[in-house]
């Protein structure tokens, strides 16, 4: 006997059907930018066994359900892989984790560096209990919704830079158990949301005033060098100050405007913030459940069904008008509410009721390449102005800095340069003469006196303003101001000093102290310099546009680190573009500035892509004793940038052959991008960066590479050697 079907039975079956094709499709296909960024993270981890089902190339992190990984919809949300043994690096492409809110990996042995580029809506970071060393990332300033950030027990070194301005969500920072030192960052100060700080056993040095203001409820601050007086609002809190050299007796009277010391700052609710952040604390697994994709599946075919259902009533009440039947529909639609995102922290939620409209427009719907908003060309607007919702009202008042170097006067530098002898001289630019100055506690620095038609007289104000505003430079690949003189209308500054002198002398000066370089410290000086650059066009505000790149102006220390000059110079000098006259014909200058004077963010980039020529080549970028069509060395090199075997026949000499050749044709295409006539193609020194970090990376230059080649690529006995900038 033949079954009819009923209407009911029916719709079941159809809604059965597109339940379960939508279910399957949502949760088949992750994100391909995702899958790319774990397939390398998998690969650099040395494809560990212990990582279920992941892979090193292709897979659905989402659909397979690799391990740690926690997804919402096609995009990865969360990686947690605490306490699994890992060893290796975290890869070069997490940054394309746009949606990633959650990053896990501490108590392994990761390393060396950590990653340069990190994805930049994570809300919490945890890398602690590794091997990391090096210094912290600058890409961290950009991170605005972060929370919390736990590098703890690593062997991180160097003097933490001023990086914390946009950071004002951030409620729990662990540095401890490194070799952190210097100062504390004034942009500490900013940390708003500060509730808990864990800075015990490193090297820091200095005062803690600078969090005197901050709503802390937990301070750990034991084992280090800080001096100075405990602020006594700090005294009210939970504190942990010993192993530190205190002064004691009658504190100073705190700064005009300071709120009362009684005034109670701990409005934050306690919670299991300070501890390692890990998946157990945050309660087990969060993938158990329905996910969001299957979630939104179910939504969509109950509303099939509904409209179905809908129609079949329709039929039969056909008095109904037209007008009737679609305001029915529009009342019974459901409203969908957003997948949760699994945070289970309580201060996480209460942080995400503010910035859940932001993180769903961000990365949700952000496209899976690195999306790096390039910087625009008026150097007198951050590199994000456009986004106004992130920048308070108050930073875009510009207001000059204090001072925060030392001032020598005119005898001290004549007794320490020799009456500025020219046995002193290292060497002169286009801004004044620099002369080696030894001081009489052994101390070594270099002396930039200004040349006075570069400055004009009478402008000790602004002398003063360049000082200010130089002085808040901070980056380990910028050359650091130690202080200044303005006296008897000289103006001079006062850098530290680099033995190794500059990159001009090691490539086009040989003497008997010095060897080529090495293709990987050629590599490594370019990816200094280009962060020294990313610091400048992107981190600071307003950008600082450099307008005087050279190889001149890159100073090598001791390590063949590099180190940027003349920073922050540009944009103060009146008669700059008289000084730079000379520049024109040098090969340097893009061509915006050749034909118009018209010097921008871009203009730098194009000088930087001129530099990593001469690092290629060994030539300078312009030679007037070469033949007429080879005198330019962008206008000759570029053409073969993207034939290898043109290209190869283009490589320094000094080389002699000991390169990898893929290595080599990647440094040429970041080349061929910078020096692109038109600025707008040239690319924003943060994606020059990552690609350098890429190329390193996928060339295995490992930090002990580079040691092997310090050996034989510095002068280490010539007590003269030459610094000019």
């Amino acid at each position: 006997m033949e079954k009819k079907w009923s209407w009911g039975e029916l719709l079941l079956l159809i809604s059965i059907c597109i339940l379960g094709w939508r279910v399957s499709f949502i949760n088949g296909a992750t994100d391909p930018g995702d899958v790319s960024a774990l397939n390398a993270m998998y690969s650099s981890l040395n494809s560990p066994p212990i990582l279920t089902l992941w892979s090193s190339s292709g897979g659905d992190p989402c659909g397979q359900i690799w391990k740690g990984i926690t997804c919402s919809g096609s995009r990865i949300t969360e990686i947690s892989l605490t306490g699994l043994g890992l060893s290796g690096s975290l890869g070069y492409q997490l940054s394309s984790l746009a949606s990633l809110i959650n990053l896990d990996v501490s108590s392994n042995n990761l390393g060396p560096d950590i990653p340069y580029q990190l994805p930049q809506n994570l809300q919490k970071l945890n890398l602690g209990w590794n091997n990391f060393s090096g210094s912290i990332p600058y890409s961290l300033s950009q991170m605005s919704l972060l929370i919390s950030l736990n590098i703890s027990h690593n062997q991180l070194g160097n003097q933490v830079n001023d990086m914390f301005w946009k950071l004002s969500s951030l409620a729990m920072l662990d540095v401890s158990f490194n070799s952190l030192s210097g100062a504390l960052p004034q942009s500490f100060s900013n940390l708003t949301s500060m509730n808990a700080m864990f800075l015990q056993n490193n090297q820091f040095s200095g005062t803690i005033d600078v969090l005197t203001n901050l709503p802390l409820q937990n301070l750990n601050v034991e084992n280090n060098h800080f001096t100075g007086w405990v602020p006594e609002r700090l005294k009210n809190i939970n504190i942990q100050e010993g192993g530190n050299s205190w002064s004691f007796g009658l504190a100073p009277p705190p700064p005009p405007g300071t709120p009362p010391a009684n005034q109670d700052y701990r409005y934050h609710k306690p919670g299991n913030i300070y501890s390692p952040l890990s998946s157990h604390a945050a309660g087990g697994d969060s993938r158990s459940g329905i996910s969001g994709g299957a979630l939104a599946g179910i939504v969509i075919s109950v509303l099939v069904v509904g409209a179905v259902i809908a129609y079949m009533l329709v039929k039969r009440r056909s008095k109904r008008s037209s007008s009737d039947i679609d305001k029915q529909k529009l009342g019974n639609l459901p409203i969908v509410s957003p997948a949760s995102n699994g945070v289970q922290d309580p201060l996480a939620e209460m942080k995400l009721v503010h910035t859940s409209s932001s993180f769903d427009a961000k990365s949700l719907d952000s496209p899976a390449s690195i999306n790096l908003k390039p910087p625009p060309t008026d150097s007198h607007k951050s590199f994000d102005d456009n986004d106004t919702s992130k920048i308070p009202v108050v930073k875009k008042t510009i207001v000059t800095p204090p001072i925060s170097v030392k001032s020598y006067s005119i005898a001290d530098l004549q007794m320490a340069t020799g009456s500025f002898d020219v046995e002193n001289l290292l060497g002169e630019g286009s801004l004044g003469r620099v002369y080696r100055a030894q001081f009489d506690d052994g101390k070594v620095l270099a002396v930039k006196k200004i040349d006075s038609a570069a400055f004009p007289r009478g402008l000790l104000e602004d002398f003063t303003e360049i000082i200010a505003n130089v002085s808040q430079l901070h980056h380990p690949n910028v050359t650091e101001l130690m202080g200044y003189c303005s006296e008897h209308g000289l103006h001079l500054l006062i850098y530290e000093f680099h033995k190794n002198g500059s990159l001009h002398d090691f490539l086009h000066i040989s003497d008997e102290y010095s060897k080529p370089l090495t293709w990987n410290s050629r590599v490594k000086i370019a990816l200094g310099t280009a962060r020294a650059l990313e610091y400048l066009h992107e981190v600071c505000e307003p950008s600082v546009v450099h307008r005087n790149i050279k190889s001149a102006n890159i100073l090598l220390d001791a390590e063949i680190n590099p180190h940027l000059s003349d920073c922050g110079l540009a944009s103060f000098i009146t008669n700059l573009d008289q000084a730079l006259d000379h520049q024109v014909g040098s090969g340097y200058n893009a061509p915006e500035v050749t034909m118009s004077g018209q010097y921008i963010l871009k203009s730098d980039v194009y000088s930087f892509g001129v530099v990593m020529l001469e690092l290629l080549s060994g030539r300078k970028p312009f030679d007037s004793s070469r033949p007429r069509d080879e005198q330019s060395l962008v206008r000759w090199a570029t053409p073969q940038l993207h034939d290898i075997d043109a290209l190869t026949k283009m490589v320094d000499p000094a080389l002699k052959g000991l390169y990898p050749v893929k290595s080599l044709s990647r440094f040429a295409d970041v080349v061929a991008l910078c020096v692109q006539p038109e600025p707008e193609f040239r690319p924003p020194m943060s994606e020059v960066v990552e690609s350098l970090v890429r190329l390193v990376q996928r060339s295995n230059m490992s930090r002990r590479t580079f040691g092997s080649d310090h050996g034989s690529s510095f002068r280490t006995d010539d007590p003269d050697a030459r610094e000019t900038s």
